[in-house]
């Protein structure tokens, strides 16, 4: 328990300075664009009712969610192909680079006139931007196989779904996991600037509406909202890794723990 309040107070510690900086600093503020704190935070419960974060939050989490798993499935099912044939991976490399030098945003004209203006293409923006990180990833961690590793389970005999399950994927396991924890950052980016286009609901387009109507105080909630979900999925997403890559942090620590 006491290490738990520990990491609990090592967590909020920076989060609570920079809040009572921003709410001092603001305090007296007059500037519309620049609103005090105290005015955003009680502003807050007005504007984030039940029927909103339903119409406006849900939608765009499930965007998220949409693009975001489809990125992993793709990103690492093509980079296991690709790191594990040399010359696939030499055949691919020169046009894998071509595209991730392409800003995803600068896509959203192209893929609206294929996807229409919907859900689908909003799905789409954000798959593209999240896979290049996975698959990039996963193919350096197929490519970083122990040898040795891989030479004894060719002289027992596992091959196919079985090596492919237990060796590769296992042992690319942490790479993948930090190509995914990438990914979400940038698909919460990419969700925002996929809802400034051609939409009628999402984070995104409610913070364009509060701008554009010189809302100034509810667009500073509407931040204040994408910044606590993306703290929400951080920690969602910490208690994924933690569960699925127990085996590694609990090796990670025992090597720390020995002279």
């Amino acid at each position: 328990m006491r290490h738990l309040l520990l990491r609990l107070g090592y967590a909020l510690a920076l989060p609570a300075v920079l809040v009572a900086v921003w709410w001092l600093a603001s305090d007296d503020s007059t500037d519309v664009y620049r609103p005090p704190l105290r005015t955003i935070l009680e502003t807050f419960p007005d504007v984030w009712t039940g029927d909103r974060l339903r119409s406006d939050v849900l939608p765009s989490v499930l965007r998220l969610t949409g693009g975001y798993a489809l990125a992993a499935v793709a990103g690492i099912a093509v980079g296991t192909v690709i790191g594990s044939h040399r010359r696939v991976r030499a055949v691919c490399e020169p046009v894998l680079e071509f595209l991730r030098a392409v800003p995803p945003p600068v896509l959203v004209p192209v893929i609206m006139l294929f996807a229409g203006i919907g859900d689908t293409m909003k799905i789409v923006v954000i798959a593209t931007g999240c896979v290049w990180p996975v698959l990039l990833n996963t193919v350096e961690g197929v490519r970083a196989v122990d040898p040795v590793m891989a030479e004894t389970a060719r002289s027992y005999g596992i091959t196919g779904v079985a090596r492919l399950r237990h060796l590769v994927l296992r042992s690319a396991s942490p790479q993948i996991f930090a190509g995914l924890r990438q990914a979400l950052s940038v698909g919460i980016i990419l969700m925002v600037i996929s809802e400034m286009f051609a939409a009628s609901n999402g984070l995104g387009f409610t913070i364009v509406q509060f701008q554009r109507g010189f809302a100034i105080p509810d667009m500073w909630t509407g931040i204040l909202v994408l910044g606590l979900l993306g703290f929400f999925l951080s920690v969602l997403f910490q208690l994924l890794e933690r569960r699925v890559l127990g085996w590694y942090h609990g090796r990670r620590a025992s090597t720390r723990r020995s002279p």
